[in-house]
């Protein structure tokens, strides 16, 4: 089994999400007892949302190829960022290290190119719905993305930082997110992709009109491939 690299703490709800998953991930696979081989580094979100809001993407780029080489000599094999919004700086954090890291909308895409879809709708942060780093990654793989309107992607945004990763699951800020799920579908949207790590704990397929793609789990399940050497 190889040893998969977590750049975690952004924030340490998803971490701790990504950890439990894969865990479960190889036990179900490999058996009772079994784990996975995981080195994680988690930075210190506080640092990072500052330079989120101050636009300074090549300061974190720093801090998260440092911490990528730091997993690297711990032993990692591969290399997973946890969170969406930190892919703006996937480029520099693989050029960074001398493994490969595993791209986490990279892998939502296959899942939806499976499904069958040509128009999906994101959510996410402000930087993952608004800023072309993402949605033209994912539209390489050859399906439209749309986001939610002004208003919508405000709300959207305001539930992660004030809510989701401190922890906190509010029934009415799902609500919210069904509402915004149902204007997507209006518009097209034939799925939606559960864009930042910790929606995932606010909304299930089970919550959605749509088909959802969570972006976690599926990220989790291609690493856990990944590790396992499976086809």
């Amino acid at each position: 089994m190889k040893t998969i690299g977590l750049l975690g703490g952004m924030s340490w709800v998803s971490s701790a999400e990504y950890y439990r998953l894969l865990n479960e991930g190889v036990r179900d696979r490999l058996g009772e007892y079994r784990s996975a081989r995981i080195v994680l580094y988690s930075i210190d979100f506080a640092d990072i949302e500052v330079m989120q809001i101050e636009d300074r993407w090549a300061d974190a780029a720093k801090v998260l190829g440092d911490a990528g080489r730091s997993v690297q000599a711990a032993g990692a094999d591969l290399l997973l960022i946890c969170s969406n919004t930190m892919h703006k700086v996937a480029d520099e954090v693989q050029a960074a290290v001398g493994i490969p890291l595993l791209h986490l909308a990279d892998t939502t895409a296959e899942a939806i190119v499976q499904a069958g879809l040509t128009k999906v709708g994101l959510l996410g942060t402000a930087y993952t719905m608004e800023q072309d780093y993402y949605r033209d990654r994912l539209a390489q793989h050859g399906f439209e993305v749309i986001v939610p309107e002004r208003d919508d992607r405000a709300e959207v945004h305001r539930v992660i930082f004030e809510e989701l990763v401190q922890g906190t699951i509010s029934a009415q800020s799902r609500q919210v997110y069904q509402g915004v799920i149902k204007r997507l579908a209006t518009a097209g949207a034939q799925g939606v992709i559960l864009g930042c790590t910790e929606i995932e704990l606010l909304i299930s397929a089970g919550d959605s009109s749509l088909p959802v793609f969570p972006t976690t789990r599926l990220h989790v399940d291609a690493a856990i491939r990944a590790a396992l050497e499976e086809n």
